[in-house]
């Protein structure tokens, strides 16, 4: 009876998440899809020109695009690279005792606030890069080195479980016929974790993309479209924080048609991720175990036979 009631109770969280999940995606394709058709998607999607007050309201969000898709490739840049560094180090190089240590460290940086992140971008970061390169401190790439060390959390949590997925024949074959182990891991190791390597990135993307908070804070907030990397921008969810408290009419339909356009976005990384994570599963599934590669070494051909063969 109580493994009945704790079913019941799990089967009844499940649903409440999927209707939860519903009602979300039905309110804002419901508010934002009509001012997409009167707009038109082609110009909604090209026009770069914001401008919701006026007797001729435009309403383009091609510069905000950009701005994302600027502001998330420059986090992937500098969060994958490093991601997998440390996923590979921990998973591989770092003594037991250590690795235990990186894990939760790195668990605490998820937990930190996206303010938190904003506020030391906005009263360290921005100076240094002002100085340094120019430009008004406040701009995509401030925004992409506070983003990259926000998704490296996702990054190198997947990334290390992938590699320690690995079955440790697939290391000592490689050993075996003489091998480094750099060569092992970079050779071996990570092809066979791509699935898994590529499903972390593709949701430190979406982290990225949907930040709100710490992009408001850093990327200076100008509606234009970004030249160079030292210039201010903005995103689709820092324009929709920023302007909901106070849209009204047409203009709180537009923002919530750029909630559609970035639920979409979101939604694509979301499948694709579940789609190399399908193929992390399958490979493993397939993949052989240790007992089947020793019984195939006990069984292989004696020298003699493979020389006359």
């Amino acid at each position: 009876m109580k493994e009945r009631l704790i079913g019941f109770l799990l089967f009844m969280s499940a649903l409440v998440s999927i209707a939860s999940l519903a009602v979300i995606t039905f309110f804002i394709f419901e508010a934002g899809l009509p001012l997409i058709f009167r707009v038109g998607i082609g110009n909604f999607l090209q026009n770069s020109i914001w401008q919701p007050s006026g007797k001729t309201p435009q309403f383009g969000i091609a510069a905000m695009i950009l701005g994302s898709v600027w502001v998330t490739l420059g986090a992937i840049m500098i969060g994958v690279p490093l991601g997998l560094a440390v996923a590979i180090f921990s998973a591989e190089l770092a003594p037991p005792w250590l690795a235990a240590v990186i894990r939760p460290v790195l668990q605490l940086l998820a937990g930190i606030p996206s303010v938190i992140y904003g506020f030391i971008g906005l009263t360290i970061l921005a100076p240094v890069v002002r100085a340094a390169f120019g430009g008004p401190g406040l701009s995509v790439v401030t925004a992409a080195l506070i983003l990259g060390i926000m998704i490296l959390p996702s990054i190198v949590s997947i990334s290390e479980d992938a590699l320690r997925a690995v079955p440790r024949a697939y290391r000592d074959g490689a050993l075996a016929v003489g091998a480094t182990q750099w060569q092992t891991i970079w050779r071996v190791l990570v092809p066979a974790a791509r699935s898994g390597i590529v499903a972390s990135i593709i949701l430190g993307m979406g982290r990225a993309l949907g930040e709100t908070m710490a992009v408001i804070m850093m990327l200076g907030n100008a509606l234009q479209v970004p030249r160079s990397p030292l210039d201010s921008a903005t995103t689709l969810t820092s324009n929709i924080g920023l302007e909901l408290a106070y849209a009204s009419g047409q203009h709180r339909e537009a923002l919530f048609a750029t909630g559609v356009v970035l639920f979409v976005l979101i939604m694509i990384l979301n499948l694709l991720a579940n789609v190399f994570t399908g193929r992390l599963v399958l490979w493993r599934s397939r993949a052989p175990s240790l007992s089947t590669m020793r019984t195939l070494w006990r069984n292989r051909v004696p020298a003699s036979d493979r020389r006359s063969s």
